[in-house]
């Protein structure tokens, strides 16, 4: 595997896109300039995405499909939560698509509130709390 980027904005999600049957237009947004993106690299191709948003959000969280399984989403996740660690952030937060859930309940995310639809696939409000480890 190769390392984890900070700031660096990439095209990755696309394959994303494609699979999830998103529109392209419901993908990208405003915040995508103003985020802290997160990307995992093998053999210089990005094979996983992430943003951490100012408002303490987690989102566009992907992995290639071919790459998932391999604790690579996990890996990027630790990062994040480290870092909003170091920053001192309260909190993280984000919109997990239901499947997903269980991935992020094992990282210490927890449910807020009921399900909903976003884009036709059904989602779940989750928070974590940070703590600063002394």
């Amino acid at each position: 595997m190769g390392s984890i980027t900070a700031t660096c904005k990439i095209d990755s999600r696309k394959g994303f896109i494609a699979e999830q049957g998103i529109p392209e237009a419901d993908e990208w947004d405003e915040q995508d300039a103003i985020s802290l993106h997160f990307v995992i690299f093998e053999q210089d191709q990005p094979i996983a995405t992430a943003r951490l948003l100012q408002n303490n959000s987690v989102g566009r969280v992907a992995v290639l499909k071919t790459y998932r399984g391999q604790g690579i989403g996990q890996m990027m996740m630790l990062d994040i939560i480290d870092y909003a660690r170091q920053q001192s952030r309260p909190f993280l937060y984000l919109s997990s698509q239901v499947h997903a859930m269980s991935f992020y309940q094992q990282l210490g995310f927890v449910v807020q509130g009921d399900e909903y639809d976003e884009c036709g696939i059904p989602h779940i409000e989750m928070q974590m709390p940070i703590r600063v480890e002394i």
